[in-house]
């Protein structure tokens, strides 16, 4: 039931990530580009030097205290010590709720809220410029614990439920209000400091959580009582972070006061040449067609031209199919642990030292990731392949009545960091290409049909309205799904490698496509100049 703050927009990216879109981009590197913080403004694209520079130019010191207030903040919504044990709790007399109920009615409704409110989150995020949208992820957190802790019935439930979801699609407006902050220069660095501290956070929180439960023995009543006290400082720290004044999509002219000064002008020449006072009149049909002229409306479009490309197709569709099944592991796995843990009879719960130990690890593989070398074009299919392969047979080793509580967690550590160490490669293989921009309107689609896809798998599999497998069947179920993506994957690898040495010169040489690395910030300082397909600039 736990929610990965790791994935791919993510997840994160995760998520979590997810739209966890920009922020694996830059997960694990340091940045290489100047440390001073300003705002990627030229002087000569201002109408007049008069109106000066943005306050952000003025005020490095200001800004660089910015950055670090988000990353505490980033640290401080993460630490929920209960998080990790959510469902035990909702199992135990306290609650008193049965694993049927847990299984079938209560966690289907987090997938279903997080598809309904993904895309209007994603939306406001940008219009609102961040702030709101954290705030309401604030509320939300407040009220999942607030409900964790004085509700009793199932509806109850899945209004905390329906209220994680919230919390999970507002993810976004964190993983992207650093980047409002800086300079495209200072993406890459920024981008790894908020990452960090999430990921810091998450590891405290599960540690923490894990330490109480050990070592303090207290109640799961009490952990959550904690969760609450936390998430209302990340609350009211929210209220305290800086409202930007530009976003990606919406509000990207800063020169709102220059276009006022150009349209008054333009008004007092139309007063003294009736003729294109005329013309003008006839704008407003002109104006009322400047929505196909806008930002959105062109990423959109090139979304279709970035499906021509083999390599941006294949990682987006191992995208959503891959991060489809890692989020529905990742929210009934603990389901699943309960179930062990009552048939051994084993009732010391490691929930919290088994989530450290996976972020920690899938941290790790996230950073080995950025050091492989091979020429992507060619082995990516086979890359992939083996990977979902070997999650495949994890999860069939966790269904095993064999394997144990110790192998379950071992196989849950590992799954993790199998899709976490594929993350950073596939966002660089998605947006080295692709302007600032699109790169986060194409992880948001990705997000949003993975979410769709889960919704449907859990519909039938999950859901009391469908089959209500119990969870043993659903992680078969869940193996099987992999083992599919496995099976296909390697044939498409095996057709992309005979195609490959069948096309190389009979000397062997081949062409001079020389292995590349791996480099986890793809997104150029100049991106947001680079021509869309159709001619027109991203920029506004």
């Amino acid at each position: 039931m736990v929610a990965d703050n790791t994935g791919g927009n993510g997840d994160q990216s995760e998520e979590e990530k997810e739209m966890d879109q920009t922020e694996h981009a830059s997960e694990d590197n340091g940045g290489q580009e100047n440390g001073d913080i300003e705002m990627a403004v030229s002087a000569s694209e201002m109408p007049s030097p008069s109106d000066g520079t943005p306050d952000e130019v003025k005020e490095p010191e200001k800004l660089k205290w910015a950055v670090i207030f988000l990353c505490f903040y980033g640290f401080m919504a993460s630490i929920k010590p209960g998080e990790p044990f959510i469902t035990p709790y909702l199992l135990s007399p306290e609650k008193n709720f049965t694993r049927q109920q847990v299984t079938n009615e209560i966690t289907p409704v987090l997938t279903y809220s997080y598809m309904a409110v993904l895309v209007p989150a994603f939306l406001l995020t940008d219009l609102l410029r961040y702030k709101p949208v954290l705030i309401m992820q604030g509320i939300s957190q407040v009220a999942i614990w607030l409900i964790l802790l004085l509700g009793t019935s199932l509806i109850e439930m899945q209004f905390m439920e329906f209220f994680y979801g919230i919390t999970m699609a507002c993810r976004v407006a964190y993983s992207s209000y650093i980047f409002s902050l800086v300079s495209p220069a200072l993406y890459q660095r920024v981008a790894g400091y908020s990452r960090s501290s999430v990921l810091l956070g998450v590891f405290t929180s599960s540690v923490l959580g894990q330490l109480c439960m050990s070592f303090g023995n207290i109640s799961f009543y009490t952990l959550n009582a904690i969760s609450l006290g936390f998430v209302s400082f990340g609350l009211l720290l929210s209220l305290c972070l800086p409202w930007p004044k530009r976003s990606l999509f919406f509000n990207r002219n800063q020169g709102q006061k220059e276009l006022t000064t150009l349209v008054a002008n333009k008004s007092e020449l139309d007063k003294m040449n009736p003729k294109e006072g005329v013309l003008s009149s006839a704008a407003p049909p002109c104006s009322a067609l400047r929505w196909k002229d806008s930002v959105l409306l062109q990423m959109l479009l090139e979304v279709r031209n970035v499906l021509k490309k083999p390599n941006l197709r294949l990682w987006s569709l191992w995208w959503v199919f891959n991060s489809a099944g890692y989020y529905l592991v990742l929210f009934y796995v603990h389901i699943l642990w309960n179930k062990v843990y009552a048939a051994t009879e084993n009732k010391n719960v490691y929930n919290g030292g088994v989530e450290a130990a996976s972020t920690l690890l899938s941290a790790a593989t996230s950073f080995a990731a950025g050091f492989v070398k091979i020429r992507w074009n060619v082995w990516s299919e086979l890359v992939i392949c083996v990977i979902t392969s070997v999650q495949a047979a994890l999860l069939l080793l966790m269904v095993q009545e064999t394997t144990g509580i110790w192998g379950c967690y071992i196989s849950y550590v590992l799954f993790r960091s199998f899709y976490q160490f594929l993350v950073p490669i596939a966002t660089f293989q998605i947006a080295s290409s692709l302007t600032k921009e699109l790169c986060a309107l194409v992880f948001g689609i990705n997000t949003f049909l993975a979410v769709i896809l889960k919704s449907i798998i859990i519909l039938i599999f999950s859901d009391k309205r469908g089959m209500g497998l119990e969870v043993h069947s659903q992680f078969l179920v869940y193996f099987v799904y992999l083992a599919v993506l496995s099976v296909v994957y390697l044939v498409c690898a095996v057709v992309v490698i005979t195609r490959h040495y069948r096309n190389q010169p009979n000397g062997g040489g081949g062409t001079n496509d020389q292995t590349t690395p791996t480099e986890l910030s793809p997104v150029a300082a100049n991106s947001e100049e680079e021509p869309l397909s159709n001619g027109k600039s991203a920029k506004a």
